[in-house]
């Protein structure tokens, strides 16, 4: 059996309070804020990705028309003196296609959709216009807007992340001067940067002629800024002016 006491009760209570208090006080006070950070930088580098596709009756045709047009673009870099360690092209794609005969109620091959890629990383901007126009003109009739980069990526990332700490310090520093306490060292950092390629958009809209988007002239592209930023969450030491 479980006696229940009203003064037992009453006097475990007395004995605990005192550890409550101690726990209390023994409990580190901390400030948790976050930070913000943020860098413009011109891009100086393209990703360009030039697709060509053929539609023949027959594979050896499709192929060989791809092949060809690959052939004058890998060529036209090479012209363009672009490092070859800088374009890849793709491996061929091939696709058969097909109709829906009703009446006979099977399939019929039309043909078949070869294609293939070829991506290339400019390091010198001045290059994007020469290149996606003359690569029209050897027959490539796929082309993404450019995405742009920058060489010093990993540079401004941190720069940005410096930022956004620093931004964290000045919050909590105001935090502490409102509750009229000091800062303390820092007990608690983390933090994560963005910043991936963006598209290089056209001022105007691209040319379409039976199918074939034409490459814009060099002046309709505008490359504009890029925008590193980071995000950091901090939590620092508080300390009364008693300490």
């Amino acid at each position: 059996m479980i006696l229940r006491s009203p003064w037992l009760a009453g006097f475990l209570a007395l004995l605990l309070a005192p550890l409550a208090v101690l726990a209390d006080s023994d409990r580190p006070r901390t400030v948790s804020v976050s930070g913000y950070g943020e860098v413009a930088a011109e891009p100086d580098l393209a990703q360009v990705t030039l697709g060509v596709e053929a539609r023949r009756p027959t594979m050896a045709e499709a192929r060989a028309e791809v092949a060809k047009t690959v052939d004058r673009v890998l060529a036209l870099t090479r012209d363009l003196k672009i490092d070859p360690k800088l374009v890849n092209a793709t491996r061929l794609q091939v696709q058969p296609e097909y109709s829906w005969n009703d009446k006979d109620r099977q399939r019929v091959l039309l043909g078949y959709v070869v294609s293939r890629q070829v991506q290339v990383e400019l390091r010198d901007l001045e290059q994007l216009g020469p290149l996606l126009e003359r690569a029209v003109d050897a027959g490539v009739n796929q082309v993404n807007d450019p995405m742009l980069d920058s060489s010093r990526r990993k540079s401004l990332e941190r720069e940005a992340m410096a930022k956004a700490v620093e931004d964290a310090r000045l919050n909590a520093e105001t935090l502490a001067k409102a509750a009229g306490a000091r800062l303390g060292p820092v007990r608690m950092l983390n933090g994560a940067s963005a910043a991936p390629p963006v598209p290089m958009y056209r001022r105007g809209p691209m040319v379409m002629a039976d199918a074939v988007a034409a490459a814009p002239p060099a002046e309709t592209y505008q490359p504009g800024e890029m925008k590193f930023s980071a995000s950091v969450n901090a939590e620092y030491d508080l300390l009364v002016n008693s300490d």
